[in-house]
């Protein structure tokens, strides 16, 4: 399989090229998104498009169904998909491929789903127009894939609207609309970005059983590489809408040629990896200092939280139990609806528990207070659009009585510099920063307070892991030279290793362990943390093969 980026000689005529690339361009405007790439994908075979946001991997499986048509962009050189010449077909021939021969699967499942309509009446009709059955039999084929893809109660479950579902779930249903007309191609479009790592190993593996019994072949595009070293017998890294190295995955992966493939393989956190950061931190400077290295500042007392009345109540969290100490970092791990980001908003003062007490250094706390501040997973929607960055850091400076406008200004050009921005960056808009600039912005404003506590809520979830690095680092930074307590809730175990010097690791409310990071990562007690462990993604292709053999045992035990 030729995945680079020069061309072969002619075009393979042995019959078992599923997509033959050649010199594909795609502009828009005067942006040139994907710049003279070419590749081969043979029948069966899987190809991984690896890169950091911005690199031109989506655009490039865009093209490959001819999505760019009619939006402006100008596509150039030749895709060749199952045997339809894309830029050349007709919308008729285009609408057979899609769907038909090679189907797609998108990173957000709630927006490619109806939100009005039963999720087994929309795959129906997506085999009713490809393959001109009847509503029984479509309606049919719609249970049998759903059922293929590990939906329990398919029949049942066929009537429900995407609301109901799991993200997981979600995303299973896509695939299984992909496998409605058994394409000879799957596009994965980060399919497993958005979920915890134990629901993106059951989708992966949902992907490699699937290529195994129908022989389909896989494109999977993705910005986490340790995605790509189980899921795909070849990766073809891009940078700036070019190949940058390609090659049997083993071989680019375990012994990379290219300095950029080197420098995004050494910014993926490994779950094998200890911190090597000690917990001491110096003393601190300015309004964050003071008492000695090591004393609790936050504890949690046997919090409890309730959501909903009657019937529809539930616990979020119940009972839980923890201190976090100046200068240490308290990692918090678990999936989505385990509680975790509840537990983060209470610790701040967001939320009122229902029971129990957040004390800070050894005082009943309520309501939000300058000590404690928070860095929210999503900095877009903690922005407000219409201000600019400037004055969002300068909040807190004025919520604590700072009148003189010159040292406000003063005060945030400072932050901003402190956190790698610049001063000038001051007047400018949210929309006008990437994802890791914004999520900069985030801590700067939470610096303002002087606080000495900092709970980061998935702070790096939406960041490609060279821009994720990039934020791990400066907060290390920061906690270093202010000797700042740091709470870093995520459902990242990687990432929390790598930060952590203490893990809880919380379930259904319940904190389920909790230790030392090294002892939790390398012994762990409870079957729960060894199950997310399981799921970590592995760098090396043999160990990811190795640990998905294990989940398959474990889950027909």
């Amino acid at each position: 399989m030729n995945t680079g980026g020069t061309p072969d000689d002619g075009p393979d005529d042995t019959g078992d090229t599923l997509v033959d690339v050649r010199d594909l361009v795609v502009e828009f405007g005067d942006l040139r998104a994907v710049d003279g790439l070419s590749f081969t994908l043979g029948k069966g075979a899987a190809l991984g498009l690896v890169g950091e946001s911005g690199s031109g991997k989506s655009t490039v499986a865009s093209a490959l169904l001819a999505l760019h048509r009619g939006t402006g962009a100008r596509v150039g050189g030749a895709v060749r998909v199952a045997g339809v010449d894309v830029q050349a077909a007709s919308d008729d021939e285009l609408r057979r491929l899609r769907g038909g021969k090679a189907a797609m699967v998108f990173q957000d499942p709630l927006s490619s789903l109806d939100p009005y309509y039963a999720v087994g009446d929309q795959i129906a009709e997506v085999y009713r127009v490809h393959a001109k059955a009847s509503r029984r039999a479509a309606r049919a084929r719609a249970v049998e894939v759903l059922d293929r893809v590990g939906i329990a109660d398919a029949a049942r479950r066929a009537r429900s609207r995407p609301h109901e579902f799991s993200g997981g779930m979600r995303q299973r249903a896509l695939i299984a609309m992909a496998l409605a007309c058994a394409p000879d191609l799957l596009i994965a479009d980060e399919p497993t970005t958005a979920l915890d790592v134990t629901v993106q190993a059951q989708i992966l593996d949902l992907l490699h059983t699937l290529r195994e019994e129908t022989g389909m072949g896989l494109l999977l595009v993705t910005h986490d590489v340790g995605v790509a070293a189980g899921s795909v017998d070849d990766v073809l890294v891009m940078r700036h809408g070019r190949a940058v190295e390609h090659g049997p995955v083993a071989s680019v992966l375990g012994a990379p040629r290219e300095a950029y493939t080197r420098e995004l393989l050494g910014a993926v956190p490994r779950v094998d990896a200890p911190r090597v950061r000690p917990v001491t931190a110096p003393a601190a400077a300015g309004g964050s200092g003071g008492g000695a290295v090591g004393e609790v500042v936050l504890e949690a007392v046997d919090l409890r939280r309730e959501f909903g009345r009657g019937r529809r109540r539930f616990t979020a969290v119940d009972g839980v139990s923890l201190t976090v100490r100046r200068g240490e970092t308290l990692g918090v791990v678990g999936e989505s609806g385990s509680g975790k980001t509840t537990l983060g908003r209470m610790l701040v003062g967001l939320l009122e528990p229902t029971a129990g007490s957040v004390r800070y250094e050894g005082r009943a706390q309520s309501g939000v207070r300058p000590s404690v501040q928070m860095v929210f997973q999503d900095p877009v929607s903690s922005l407000n659009p219409r201000r600019s960055v400037g004055e969002s850091v300068a909040d807190p400076l004025r919520a604590r009585g700072e009148r003189d406008e010159t040292r406000i200004r003063g005060r945030v050009r400072g932050l901003l510099e402190r956190v790698g921005l610049e001063a000038a960056h001051y007047d400018r808009y949210p929309h006008e920063f990437s994802g890791g600039q914004r999520q900069r912005v985030g801590i700067a404003r939470a610096l303002a307070a002087d606080p000495r506590v900092i709970v980061c809520d998935e702070p790096v979830s939406a960041l490609d892991v060279t821009t994720q690095a990039q934020v791990v680092a400066l907060l290390a930074e920061l906690q270093r030279e202010l000797g700042l307590a740091l709470v870093f809730v995520a459902h990242d175990l990687a990432v929390v290793r790598q930060v952590s010097d203490r893990v809880a690791v919380m379930r259904r409310g319940r904190i389920v362990e909790h230790g030392p990071a090294d002892e939790v990562y390398e012994s762990p007690q409870d079957p729960y943390t060894k199950q997310l462990l399981a799921a970590v993604p592995a760098l090396d292709p043999e160990v990811a093969a190795e640990r998905r053999r294990a989940r398959g045992q474990l889950a027909t035990a």
